[in-house]
């Protein structure tokens, strides 16, 4: 195999990585999709380090919507609070990348917890939740990534 083709796809990957550590940006997608084109252009054999890197992709995008809810359920934010907050996330990513997302869900979460309560400091306190989420969302994500990159260099090299 063509050591500048994997050298590129390893680079692409790498952009995945740096791209884990920014909320909403498919970082370890990118990751995955680098490692598809790797096994289209040389085949599956062996099948497992596709798998695993499958495995891990999809472990990274619930363990990012798990670990935020979870971290705002714990500090007093709603289910619906939080699911509006990651829809405000998306849509803000679109419009003002690459932290636009995360402003606006905050944004959104603060406002519904405060019409919730009509108290500053517990829609506040939600809010901090999301935010410590996405950080922690962030460190998963980082690492899952660190790990399919090395499962996907044991396969390519």
């Amino acid at each position: 195999m063509d050591t500048a083709f994997r050298l590129v796809l390893l680079l692409i990957m790498l952009v995945g990585l740096l791209g884990s550590l920014v909320p909403i940006f498919p970082g370890t997608v990118l990751i995955w999709v680098a490692a598809l084109v790797y096994g289209l252009k040389v085949g599956f054999d062996p099948w497992w380090p596709f798998a695993v890197i499958t495995l891990l992709m999809l472990a990274s995008v619930v363990a990012d919507n798990v670990v935020m809810s979870m971290s705002a359920a714990q500090r007093g934010a709603a289910w619906y609070s939080t699911l509006a907050a990651m829809g405000a996330a998306l849509v803000g990513s679109f419009l003002w990348p690459p932290f636009g997302g995360l402003v606006l869900a905050v944004i959104v979460l603060l406002g519904i917890e405060f019409a919730r309560h009509r108290d500053w400091r517990r829609a506040w306190e939600a809010s901090k939740g999301y935010l410590l989420g996405c950080g922690w969302a962030a460190l998963v994500r980082f690492g899952l990534a660190l790990v399919m990159i090395g499962v996907w260099l044991v396969w390519a090299w």
